[in-house]
């Protein structure tokens, strides 16, 4: 789509130096939805929605950390123990074990009869480096829910977002539609008042001719002028607005406002929007609705994700610890590994009434958002009930506005016979064009309301793209 909005501007550009680039209503759809920025944000947000759904899926997952750590300490010391005499054991065959050659004296007290001598201890210690280190595993086996809501959630959003992609199209298109139709509509005005002064110039010539020869008078001259200058004064200002109209296209669909572009009178050849057929229409397809049904279940997830907060959590726990580090006695103290497995089990047991509260104001929110739904459905409905009614009023509309242009034709037609034959004066002629003329222009304003209406029942029904 980017290298298609492209590629027209680029024919615009050669087209100010040759010739007008004309750009159909499907072609400026396309350039305003390549360059609105709210529809760039909703893509960029719909693809924030699908790394939650990841970030939030991994979390079913065991989580792998690894640990390590190094302290350096100059702390070294001195532990000392004490020596003394040492029993020494013989063995009794009696008792077919090992016993103290002591004598119990009548105190309760022992003398050796035998004994070793144990020298003082003094054994030196130093900190130096100790490392500690160690891998550990974590799987969730139970977390109350919590996991399980969060990934709704993410889901949900991730739905959301794409129907809001789905939302700025739909308004865009609408935005795209009205600035073209308006602009067709000037321009379709503009060449009604060009052929209303070739009509006029017509007449003035015969009128001048007629007065020449003495068959008119001086006055039927002036009338002719006043309408001249009259219909002068409205082609400047059908190609005023002709210009605005383009300028604010050009806005729409994200061109420099000076580019010299022309539009298709002819939508029709462009949209198949003529035998639309209004039975059976509802809102279930409307963006709006969608997004809001998915801010509804979000907020039911809420409150399981609420409740999750307060029920028991469980996860294994596993790893490998290794340490080392420590100097005793001139050796290392400490060079050793081990393994370890578990299970934690946590669960709040009293909170004073925090968890009743916190799942209360969870419930109310989504209370708030059911309220919500109801309310917009409501409003969708009545939006696409109204659009059926416009779009029949102008399929009617554009009916009479057909047949009272073909009797303004017909009637302009006879008016100038009978003016060219004397029959009828100049001022019935010259109200016979006039009638022609708003006749034109009521036809063109009903034609283009009625591709308008179509454009926003689609939009309201939820079928525009």
């Amino acid at each position: 789509m980017k290298r298609y909005y492209i590629l027209i501007t680029l024919c615009l550009a050669v087209g100010r130096s040759m010739a007008q680039q004309v750009i159909t209503l499907t072609e400026a759809r396309n350039a305003a939805l390549t360059a609105n920025k709210d529809i760039k944000k909703a893509n960029l947000t719909l693809e924030q929605t699908k790394y939650d759904i990841q970030s939030y899926k991994s979390l079913f997952y065991p989580r792998i950390n690894l640990m390590a750590g190094d302290i350096y300490s100059n702390a070294s010391g001195n532990l000392a123990i004490s020596g003394g005499h040492l029993p020494i054991y013989t063995y009794n065959a009696a008792l077919g074990t090992y016993v103290p050659n002591v004598t119990v004296n009548s105190d309760g007290s022992y003398t050796l009869n035998q004994y070793a001598d144990f020298p003082d201890q003094k054994l030196k210690f130093k900190m130096k480096n100790l490392f500690m280190g160690g891998v550990g595993l974590t799987q969730p086996l139970y977390m109350g829910g919590k996991i399980t809501a969060a990934y709704k959630m993410a889901t949900l959003g991730n739905m959301m977002a794409s129907e809001n992609i789905r939302l700025s199209e739909d308004q865009v298109i609408v935005n795209t539609d009205e600035a073209y139709i308006l602009a067709v509509r000037a321009k379709e005005l503009a060449s009604v008042a060009e052929s209303y002064k070739t009509l006029l110039v017509e007449l003035q010539k015969n009128v001048d001719a007629a007065v020449v020869h003495g068959m008119k008078t001086r006055n039927d001259q002036l009338k002719v002028a006043v309408k001249l200058n009259e219909a002068s004064l409205a082609i400047q200002k059908a190609n005023n607005a002709y210009r605005l109209a383009k300028m604010n296209l050009c806005h729409v669909i994200g061109l420099p406002l000076d580019s010299d572009i022309e539009v298709d009178s002819n939508i029709e050849s462009n949209l198949t929007l003529t035998e639309i057929n209004t039975t059976g229409a509802s809102i279930e397809r409307v963006p709006e609705h969608t997004i809001l049904q998915y801010r509804t279940d979000i907020a039911s997830q809420q409150v399981k994700l609420t409740k999750s907060d307060y029920l028991p959590n469980i996860a294994l726990l596993g790893g490998y610890t290794y340490a080392n580090g420590g100097e005793l006695a001139g050796k290392k103290f400490i060079d050793t590994g081990s393994a370890y497995v578990g299970v934690t089990l946590k669960m709040p047991l009293i909170t004073f009434g925090e968890r009743s509260s916190k799942i209360k104001s969870a419930r109310a929110k989504l209370q708030i958002a059911q309220l919500d739904q109801m309310d917009a459905d409501e409003k969708l409905t009545l939006r696409l009930a109204q659009s059926i009614n416009i779009l029949e009023e102008a399929k009617t509309e554009l009916l009479l506005t057909e047949n009272s242009l073909l009797q303004a034709e017909e009637n302009m037609k006879q008016s100038k016979q009978l003016y060219e034959v004397g029959i009828e004066p100049l001022s019935d002629y010259l109200d016979a064009q006039a009638l022609w003329q708003k006749a034109s222009a009521n036809h063109i304003d009903a034609r283009c309301q009625l591709l308008l209406s179509q454009t926003k029942y689609l939009q309201a029904s939820g079928s525009l793209k």
